[in-house]
């Protein structure tokens, strides 16, 4: 029987003892498949790799002009890849310890304001199945906040029509609860009514999978990422939203209109599933604008007076 390679062995554990996911697994191996050609060319292996040579490779994905989160990524899979071979006792020593990360520049996308938000969602005005669909989709992703791949990932048992919760499988499989209100509940009820969803299902199923999800596409197969992106876009431009637009605009404008509104900092931890209090933190960083009208009409030295 063929002993595993290292890299093979990294993605097993990946797997089995991190809990990552197969997209992840996937880019990880990419990655190290990459960095492990370069050695061969640099004659070494990931066993006897100098840090020299490693600040050599990015160095050499820098040359090649590649975004800076790409690489920053790749940087963090050799790093992790490396730790585990030290970890497991196949090196004893961990060449990357030393090696300054790659900084990513902050590209927090901004919040929409709450007005664009309204002239999104009323872009949809039609009331065949696709609309009725794409405004229970851009409801849904508003409310909650949830991530694409989590919208996209629904079922119908995730959903709780009479509580108003819905649980969606984030980052690692971590399941969670997440409310929505009333307009994202009447969508819902639209679209999984006669007219919306039963109209997009097949006489046959492919996959028992696409039969399961809420949301579906025009074949009636699961909706994918990739047409969820397209539905944003084409209400923006629609809406005349000139911000390049993003699911993920809309799950960061959840965020930061609830803290606006007051919401808990650790609340919309909970809602948006973050590990870290300190990732939700980036959601704070409102316009100065609104900051100021919100300081201007709450703080009691602030506020004009009217006039006797």
């Amino acid at each position: 029987m063929t002993s595993l390679t290292d890299r093979e062995r990294f993605l097993t554990w990946m797997r089995v003892e991190q809990g990552r996911s197969d997209r992840t697994i996937e880019a990880y191996g990419r990655d190290i498949a990459q960095y492990e050609l370069y050695l061969v060319g640099a004659k070494s292996t990931s066993r006897a790799v100098k840090p020299a040579q490693i600040e050599k490779y990015v160095g050499q994905l820098r040359s090649n002009e590649r975004a800076p989160k790409s690489i920053a990524r790749q940087f963090a899979a050799i790093r992790m890849f490396h730790r585990f071979m030290l970890d497991e006792g196949l090196r004893s020593d961990n060449p990357t310890a030393f090696i300054d990360g790659v900084k990513v520049p902050s590209g927090i996308p901004k919040a929409l304001s709450e007005e664009e938000v309204e002239l999104l969602l009323n872009a949809v005005t039609g009331v065949d199945s696709l609309a009725v669909r794409d405004r229970a989709l851009l409801e849904f992703l508003y409310a909650t906040g949830a991530r694409v791949s989590e919208a996209c990932g629904l079922s119908m048992s995730d959903v709780d029509m009479e509580s108003n919760v819905a649980r969606v499988f984030g980052k690692g499989s971590k399941e969670r609860i997440v409310p929505f209100g009333r307009h994202a509940k009447e969508a819902l009820e639209t679209w999984l009514g006669a007219g919306g969803r039963p109209m997009l299902c097949p006489q046959q199923w492919a996959k028992r999978d696409h039969a399961d999800a809420v949301f579906l596409g025009a074949r009636g197969t699961r909706l994918s990422r990739q047409a969820a992106w397209g539905i944003v876009r084409k209400y923006a431009m629609l809406a005349g939203i000139k911000s390049e637009l993003s699911p993920h605009v809309l799950r960061h404008s959840c965020a930061t209109h609830m803290l606006v509104h007051g919401a808990d900092l650790r609340i919309v931890q909970e809602l948006l599933g973050h590990a870290s209090v300190s990732t939700t933190q980036v959601y704070t960083k409102v316009d100065n604008e609104v900051l100021f009208e919100m300081y201007r009409e709450s703080h009691p030295r602030a506020r004009v007076k009217a006039h006797q």
